[in-house]
Formats: C-alpha cells, sequence, structure tokens
C-alpha cells in the first residue's frame, strides 16, 4: 500500500500543488512557535519537552489515527496516508524559488535571481556572480529535494512496513521543520532562545537524517555517473561541515560532473561555519575547497532535475518490487 499511496500523493502535487504560502507551513510555524513558548523556560530538560512536544506528539498522534482507520477500511487508511504525504512530501513544496530562479537566469536577470535566491535562502545573494548564484541554487535544490521527498519517503515506507502508516513522514517533516524554524529564529530573528533547543534539534535531525542522506546519495551515484560519484563522495564528503550535506552534495556532484563546494560570500551560508573549507580533515588544509567537475552552468540546473526524477523513479520501482514480493509471498 506504501507504494500506491507515494504514488498518488506525487500525482496528486503535480495536479493542484501546494501554493507558496500555504495554510500547511502557517500551520506548523504556529504550533512550533506555540510549543517553545509554553514549554520552554531556558532550564536544560525543557529542550527535550519542547523536542517531544513538537515532533514526536504530532507522529504518534497521526500512527494512531492511522491504525484506528486501517482497523475499520483499507481503503480509507490509503485515503489518509495519501492525504499526509501529499501535506508532507512533494517537489512542489520548494520548487517554487528554483524554477523562478531558473526562468530569471534563462532570460538574462541575475538581479532578480539574486533577489529569489535571497528571500528563499533568508540571505544576502545581492554580491553573488553568476556562477556562485547557480552553484547555491544547485546546493540548495538538491538539499531540498532530500529533505522534501527522500527523507520523507524513506521514513513513510519503513514505518508503514511497520503498520504506522504516514508516523514516519510526520516524524520526519516535523523534525526537519522544528530545526529549520529554530535555526532561522536564532540566525535571522535574533530573538532570545534556547541555544540548546536548537543544538539538540540539530543533533536529533542528524540521527534521524543519517541513513536517508547515504540511501539519497546512493540513488544519485546510480542514476548518474556512478564511478565519479562514488569517488566524489569518498573525497569530497568532508567539505561541509554537516555530514548528512557532505555526502549527498558530494554525490550529486560527481553523478552530474558539476563543481559545488567553494569561496562563498559572507553571509550566504552562516549556519554551516565550517562549509566550504576541509571541514577539520588536515589531509586537504591547502584544498580548494570545491569538488572536482565544470563550473556551474544554466544546463547543470536542468541536469540536476534529471538526476532527481530518476532518483524518484529508481525508489518507486525497488518498492514496487518489494511490494510486488510481498503480495506474492
Amino acid at each position: 500500500m506504501s507504494f500506491f499511496a507515494v504514488l498518488f500523493a506525487l500525482l496528486i502535487e503535480q495536479l493542484k500543488p501546494l501554493p507558496r504560502d500555504n495554510w500547511v507551513h502557517e500551520t506548523l510555524m504556529g504550533w512550533v512557535r506555540w510549543t517553545g513558548r509554553n514549554f520552554d523556560a531556558g532550564q536544560p530538560h525543557h529542550r527535550w519537552v519542547v523536542w517531544c512536544v513538537s515532533v514526536l506528539v504530532p507522529a504518534v498522534l497521526v500512527g494512531a489515527v492511522h491504525l484506528l482507520i486501517s482497523h475499520y477500511s483499507l481503503l480509507l487508511a490509503l485515503a489518509f496516508d495519501v492525504a499526509l504525504l501529499y501535506l508532507t512530501l512533494g517537489f512542489r513544496q520548494f520548487s517554487h524559488y528554483f524554477t523562478d530562479i531558473r526562468d530569471a537566469l534563462e532570460r538574462g536577470d541575475e538581479n532578480e535571481a539574486r533577489r529569489l535566491l535571497a528571500e528563499w535562502r533568508h540571505l544576502d545573494a545581492s554580491e553573488l556572480p553568476r556562477t556562485e548564484v547557480l552553484r547555491h541554487v544547485i546546493e540548495h535544490a538538491l538539499l531540498a529535494a532530500h529533505r522534501h521527498v527522500f527523507g520523507v519517503f524513506f521514513w513513510f515506507v519503513l514505518f508503514s512496513a511497520l503498520g504506522f502508516g504516514p508516523m514516519g513522514a510526520v516524524l520526519y517533516r516535523m523534525a526537519e521543520f522544528s530545526t529549520r524554524y529554530w535555526s532561522y529564529r536564532h540566525r535571522s530573528l535574533d530573538a532570545p532562545g534556547n541555544d540548546g533547543l536548537l543544538a539538540l534539534s540539530q543533533r536529533l535531525f542528524g540521527l534521524i537524517d543519517h541513513v536517508p542522506a547515504r540511501l539519497t546519495a546512493f540513488g544519485f551515484a546510480v542514476v548518474g555517473n556512478f564511478e565519479e560519484a562514488a569517488a566524489s563522495w569518498r573525497r569530497d564528503a568532508t567539505l561541509w561541515q554537516h555530514p548528512n550535506e557532505g555526502v549527498i552534495l558530494a554525490a550529486a556532484a560527481g553523478a552530474v560532473g558539476v563543481q559545488l563546494g567553494g569561496a562563498a560570500a559572507p553571509g550566504v551560508t552562516p549556519d554551516r561555519s565550517k562549509t566550504f573549507n576541509a571541514g577539520g580533515d588536515a589531509r586537504m588544509a591547502d584544498a580548494q575547497g570545491s569538488t572536482s567537475g565544470a563550473p556551474a552552468q544554466a544546463g547543470h540546473l536542468h541536469s540536476v532535475v534529471g538526476l532527481v526524477w530518476r532518483s524518484v523513479v529508481l525508489w518507486m520501482l525497488l518498492v514496487a518490487l518489494l511490494t510486488l514480493a510481498h503480495v506474492v509471498g
């Protein structure tokens, strides 16, 4: 049933995507803001309470509802799964900016592309040259594709196999969204908060995302240039501070032959202080800080889109085969 739930959710999203400023995003933001305001008093143990209430409570409730519905009707349970996946999984949740930036670059409007990139990432991109704009768009699009599609896909399939339906999808989405919200609150809003809460959320999301990130990188290698992707994964993953980001971007860079990483303008990646250096690896202290490959060009945007879609087809085929084997067995 998980195969059909993902398939229907993706098809519905392509036909009727959520708008850029949608009620789901506003509801999640209100929920995370409410939990932080009511359960965080600044003490060390409060960060665990806030994270559990923000992330685990919605996931457990969704799992319980799925079990209740599936007890009466498998078709209603499938509809419930599709509805939850429609809200948590999909390209169109982040592709608005990617498409607009690509269109702006294709018509030569680099200032508009920089403005959209700054709006997307809440960062100053006003002085980035065209190649750097392209590189940042590619990097952020790859990470967004992982977090909005492949990461949710993995946890949904896993928990669905255990009988809990979309519980895993909600768990991953809430963990990712909470980390992103608290990071944005500390960085951009300059609002007082529990620093330990941000650190805890980042650490826990890193654990939750550990396996999905490596499966995403493996998928990119399979559907792209496998030899170069594997070599880049081994050689360049430490160019990024966060290991999960590093394996995805390094593998993708090798898969499509594009140069990622490198010197970034101040303020572009403030939450990744070691991004684009050796990540603490003394053996690479003199490295240029970027993967091998051609400098980012507009054509690489289309290559990245193709890479992501081929990866989706790969994992969908794998789940379909597993589903068929289960039915036949």
